[in-house]
């Protein structure tokens, strides 16, 4: 009976002890967490960026988010260079910050040829000296089935994505290194955390861009040179227009619009273009905007397998392959659902944000 009694309390004592350790370790982990989260305040405040009478290079700068970035940035008297492939968006968007007393300068340049990309570099330099923050903002979009890609289509993702980056960055790293100091932006997306069904292009080449920001950061932090990399989910800036649509190019387009549009899945450009300028301000890593992206990011990041399940089953739902491998612009693929209240929103963002 002792011996039960002896065992008995043995158990008893090991159990409490386990609850008092289990208690503590939570205290641990809680002001482990604290210290964490203050630490980082501390460092956003230590790495709090001014834009203010800083010379801004935005690539894709013309309309779309960019074009939204640029208005922030002007207002908080930065001065702007942009640059895009097309000439007329560029002079409306320079008409526009211009005329609301913005210092602009624009540029044409396609990003995905190197030698402009140094050309136009150095005509930034010679114009104002220096460029302190690089935006890498271009981008191009191909929606569709599997199918209907091509090779082409992959390669213009990357050299859009990756390589128009690399090329920017590069051209800009000598200047920022010399004067101890600079700012990096990468909007890549959050088809660069998750690969979306019929975007495989795009979330490939944006995945490469996540990738190369990374390791930017680390070896350029000794330089004073901070990199960010943006990862928005939609965003309501009118882009769907100018998307490449294979596929069933009017059922394809017409979903992904409205899906564009919906307050439940995008949020407004404004709203993530301000988001994404005060995570460069402060320096941080990255950035993820709206809840339902930090939402399938985080899932994503506990557990692949759910999200790609889950993108599988979506995969089944979407409008399937015709053979053609034809590709349309948003604009030509309207429908009357495309064109319907349900897209209220992003037709009001393209006609705000140089879309048309």
């Amino acid at each position: 009976m002792r011996y039960f009694k002896a065992v008995s309390g043995y158990i008893c004592y090991t159990y409490n002890a386990m609850k008092t350790e289990q208690k503590r370790n939570l205290w641990r982990l809680a002001a482990g967490a604290g210290a964490l989260l203050a630490a980082r305040a501390i460092n956003r405040k230590l790495n709090a960026y001014s834009f203010r009478n800083k010379t801004v290079l935005i690539t894709g700068g013309a309309r779309g988010l960019g074009f939204v970035m640029g208005r922030q940035l002007a207002k908080e008297g930065a001065r702007l260079v942009l640059c895009s492939r097309d000439e007329m968006q560029l002079e409306d968007a320079r008409m526009e910050l211009a005329g609301n007393g913005a210092d602009v300068m624009v540029l044409p340049c396609d990003v995905t040829q190197q030698a402009q990309v140094e050309q136009m570099i150095e005509r930034v330099q010679q114009e104002f000296g220096q460029i302190d923050v690089l935006i890498n903002n271009a981008g191009i979009i191909t929606a569709g089935p599997l199918e209907e890609m091509t090779i082409k289509d992959f390669e213009e993702a990357m050299q859009t994505h990756f390589w128009g980056p690399l090329y920017t960055t590069l051209a800009v790293l000598p200047s920022m290194k010399a004067r101890g100091g600079g700012r990096i932006l990468n909007i890549a997306s959050i088809g660069g955390k998750l690969g979306v069904p019929h975007l495989v292009p795009y979330s490939a080449s944006k995945f490469a861009l996540v990738g190369l920001s990374e390791g930017l950061r680390a070896e350029l932090k000794q330089y004073n040179i901070t990199v960010t990399c943006a990862s928005p989910g939609l965003m309501q800036t009118g882009s769907p227009r100018h998307a490449n649509v294979k596929g069933q190019h009017e059922e394809e387009y017409t979903l992904f619009k409205i899906v564009d549009s919906s307050p439940l899945t995008s949020i407004s450009a404004e709203d993530s273009a301000k988001s994404i300028l005060d995570a460069c301000r402060n320096g941080d890593a990255e950035v993820v905007t709206s809840i339902p992206a930090k939402i399938g990011a985080f899932i994503h990041g506990l557990s692949p397998e759910t999200t790609t399940d889950v993108f599988a089953v979506l995969n089944r739902m979407l409008p399937g392959p015709t053979g053609e491998q034809r590709a349309k612009k948003g604009y030509e693929s309207e429908t009357p659902l495309s064109m319907s209240g349900l897209t209220e929103r992003t037709q009001k963002a393209a006609f705000r944000n140089n879309e048309l």
